[in-house]
């Protein structure tokens, strides 16, 4: 059985909480631990906003104990009449996070049976201790990095083992493939999504997610991937085109990476295109459907690389990638 953080910070937070609302001698110092459990979150950025709207709620909670309590009286019914104006008005101010916490105070202001100056003060430190501590323990989160890493390099590999098939039933026009891959990069994709959105609110100061761009730009030629499959099924092997289609396809798996050398494939593409161009026109009606998913084929691999090239900032310096001039650099 796995223990996760969060377990494992609440459970160390309830008791310091208490601990500390013990010291200060606050009434009610079990409800801090209550406190300190509702405020663990699964991100820094969403302790911070939740711990702020558990602070608007309890000081609303206040106030409306105190009215409703001091003028209405302390009854069960009382405590139903104000719920149900209090939580629509926590759901108006977008506070809504706050209720269950808010509640813990409004009970402990009932059992009171009175509320004086100094009780109110006692609540507010009881507030302070139990959100803030389970603020503090929520600010370390453990690093994502290495886990989008390997989910980085897993993926690369399964678009380089579709990319390689597709090279394969262009020469072969024969398929003898799972495609395990399609379903594995489908379910990557939505992995990485959760784990990216958790780890971007984990960095409060930091806009750019450099996992988020590249994890976006992967789902996007995912799609292009899964259009090209259909039309791979469509060319001929018998068209002389195939084989330097297949050829491409080829080359183009070995250069998945985390880099951008898009702009050599897109150089490559060009030259193909103004050669097929060239070429006679179809004879026969098979020729022409042929030719026709060719060009879509080129189309949907023209849009594939442009998206790794809008990614980021290109690694080609002069038609030489930059790891290739370090490499010469090393040998002189």
């Amino acid at each position: 059985m796995k223990i996760g953080y969060r377990t494992i910070k609440t459970a160390i937070g309830t008791p310091i909480a208490i601990s500390i609302a013990q010291l200060f001698g606050v009434t009610n110092f079990v409800s801090a631990g209550i406190l300190t459990i509702l405020c663990i979150q699964p991100s820094r950025k969403r302790s911070v906003l939740s711990a702020w709207d558990r602070f608007l709620a309890c000081v609303l909670a206040i106030v409306f104990s105190i009215i409703f309590f001091e003028l209405l009286g302390y009854s069960p019914i009382v405590v139903g009449v104000m719920l149900a104006i209090f939580i629509p008005v926590t759901v108006y101010l977008k506070i809504a996070q706050g209720i269950t916490t808010s509640t813990v105070i409004t009970l402990n202001l009932y059992s009171a049976g009175s509320i004086p100056i100094s009780f109110i003060l006692d609540q507010f430190l009881l507030i302070l201790i139990g959100i803030g501590t389970g603020l503090l323990v929520n600010l370390y989160m453990p690093s994502l990095d290495k886990k989008l890493k390997e989910k980085q390099k897993k993926l690369e590999q399964n678009f380089q083992v579709i990319l390689h098939e597709l090279s394969i039933y262009i020469k072969e026009d024969y398929m003898d493939w799972d495609g395990k891959e399609l379903t594995e990069t489908e379910k990557l994709l939505e992995e990485t999504d959760d784990m990216v959105q958790v780890d971007r609110e984990n960095h409060l100061l930091r806009n750019n997610h450099s996992y988020y761009d590249y994890f976006k730009m992967r789902s996007k030629q995912f799609e292009l991937l899964q259009q090209m499959l259909p039309l791979v099924t469509r060319i001929k092997k018998s068209d002389s085109a195939a084989e330097q289609i297949a050829s491409f396809f080829e080359r183009l798996s070995e250069s998945v990476h985390p880099g951008n050398t898009a702009i050599l494939f897109l150089d490559e593409l060009k030259a193909l295109r103004i050669a097929f161009h060239e070429k006679e026109l179809p004879a026969t009606k098979e020729e022409f459907e042929t030719r026709a998913s060719l060009f879509q084929l080129l189309h949907e691999i023209e849009e594939y690389l442009l998206i790794k090239k809008k990614f980021k900032k290109s690694d080609v310096v002069k038609g030489k990638t930059k790891r290739k001039i370090r490499n010469e650099a090393r040998t002189k």
